[in-house]
């Protein structure tokens, strides 16, 4: 799928979790960003062994794409499972009751490569884990001159003269404002297992068959990231806990979504490095792991950057 999709997501989801209580099942990774490229090679160098992938066997959303184009498809909602030979049809039976396509595109070979095939040629044959294991790169950082002036700047008070309209001016701000107007365009109730609706400070969702329930709440104020982009790190994971927390619940991990400018720019790469080094301290302090994530970068408009905004997403068990 080119857009999200909630509803073939959850097909997903469901196909995916009756897959994993088949005995043929041996890895099963999404495709993110990088596509074909990233599951398939990460899969292999992880398990020391290589892929030899037919890409005349990939489903293409258009004719005639390339290697480079099918290997480099960023989409939603796919999965690449690799399982024992032999159980490709009982396989694609699973998919294929949830109303998914599944095909046999490849196969494990014992040379540590990403082979790809093309119309009977052989178009690639890399190293996996030098596809997988990438080279560090270190940029330059400086410190943003707006950062010294705020850091120098003497303490403000705003001055209110009218607190009604001060106050409706501040509701009005989407940050504060409702967000009805997004979750009332989904069926939060599917099942029947919210238990608090979106609205509160985290949704949570009960565990049929248990006493548990999952909080979840994403949080971030880029405004004060901007101001001190560290300290603005620990508020956005320490806010997300403290909704968990008001919903009843005990900060379980993370996840994120690390929207910033153009890395290049040697000030935009320091409000990541020290956006990141707030959230890591703040995860430490809470003992949340960040199990998961993705990165946003060049984010400008007429070369100007948007704010530093690392979203973070908490889970906890109630």
């Amino acid at each position: 799928m080119q857009v999200g999709d909630p509803f073939m997501e959850k097909l997903l989801v469901e196909a995916c979790l009756e897959l994993t209580k088949h005995d043929a099942l041996v890895g099963i990774q999404d495709m993110g960003a990088a596509g074909l490229v990233s599951s398939a090679s990460e899969m292999a160098a992880k398990a020391g062994v290589g892929i030899h992938m037919n890409l005349d066997l990939i489903p293409q959303r258009e004719t005639n794409m390339t290697p480079y184009e099918m290997m480099l498809s960023e989409s939603q909602e796919r999965m690449l499972i690799v399982i024992k030979k032999g159980s490709e049809e009982e396989i694609k039976a699973i998919f294929a009751k949830w109303g998914l396509h599944a095909v046999s595109v490849g196969e494990v070979i014992e040379e540590q490569v990403l082979r790809l095939e093309h119309k009977g040629k052989i178009v690639a044959d890399v190293p996996a884990d030098a596809l997988a294991d990438a080279p560090l790169r270190y940029v330059p950082a400086a410190v943003p001159g707006t950062y010294r002036e705020n850091q120098a700047a003497p303490a403000w008070v705003p001055q209110i003269k009218d607190i009604a309209e001060t106050l409706t001016q501040l509701l009005k701000q989407p940050t504060i404002a409702s967000k009805e107007w997004v979750y009332r365009q989904y069926d939060y109730m599917v099942q029947t297992n919210t238990v608090v609706h979106p609205g509160s400070d985290a949704a949570v969702v009960r565990v049929r068959g248990t006493n548990k329930a999952i909080a979840m709440t994403t949080d971030c104020n880029a405004k004060y990231l901007k101001l001190d982009p560290e300290v603005g790190g620990e508020i956005a994971v320490a806010e997300a806990a403290r909704n968990i927390v008001c919903s009843g619940g005990l900060p379980l991990a993370i996840t994120d979504c690390l929207n910033f400018g153009n890395p290049e720019k040697p000030e935009v790469f320091w409000e990541i490095k020290q956006a990141a080094k707030g959230m890591s301290a703040a995860c430490l302090s809470l003992n949340t792991p960040v199990i998961s994530g993705n990165v946003s970068l060049y984010n400008e408009t007429d070369h100007e950057a948007i704010d530093p905004t690392p979203v973070v997403g908490m889970v906890g068990l109630v």
